[in-house]
């Protein structure tokens, strides 16, 4: 005779019991037989409200989802032989994204006769990390891809707010 270890609904243990007599305490009950334990010996069975812990268990997902941390990539453009204030402008972007949190990847196009001189754009991406450092880290080195090359510079932990100002009081 088949039997099943049960569970009472607030988690007592019921005992080794027929699985017909967990069926009937079930529906007396009012509540669902689910098995927790297949593999056990014997199998383990628990009373609940089958709805209600689906219900719950979605409602605690849809929890996590909404605390995860959403990573977002923002992008920007720059030429090798950009001019110096475009420059400012362009790391002033960058400066503001790595503050909001968010991941750069920085691509320097190359045209024409500038795909000879890869240098060129190496250490452009080089003056950037080094001016953006106190705000983010180089997560990828540069990389020639083709007629880009490029970077992904990810922001440092976030600081709480908190933080931040006694920071800037001290």
């Amino acid at each position: 005779m088949p039997e099943v270890r049960l569970v009472g609904p607030n988690g007592e243990q019921v005992g080794i019991v027929p699985i017909a007599k967990a069926l009937e305490i079930a529906r007396e009950s009012d509540l669902d037989l689910v098995e927790v334990a297949p593999t056990a010996r014997p199998p383990v069975a628990r009373l609940m409200d089958y709805g209600k812990f689906k219900y719950e268990s979605a409602m605690k997902a849809r929890e996590a989802r909404k605390n995860q941390a959403h990573t977002v990539i923002k992008e920007i453009k720059l030429r090798p032989k950009i001019d110096p204030h475009d420059y400012e402008t362009k790391k002033g972007h960058v400066v503001r994204f790595l503050k909001a949190g968010d991941k750069v990847k920085v691509t320097i196009m190359f045209r024409g006769r500038e795909q000879s001189r890869p240098e060129l754009g190496y250490r452009l991406l080089q003056r950037l990390a080094d001016d953006v450092e106190d705000l983010g880290f180089v997560e990828s080195r540069p990389k020639q891809d083709g007629r880009n090359m490029i970077m992904v510079i990810g922001p440092h932990k976030k600081k709480t707010a908190r933080g931040q100002e006694a920071e800037s009081t001290a």
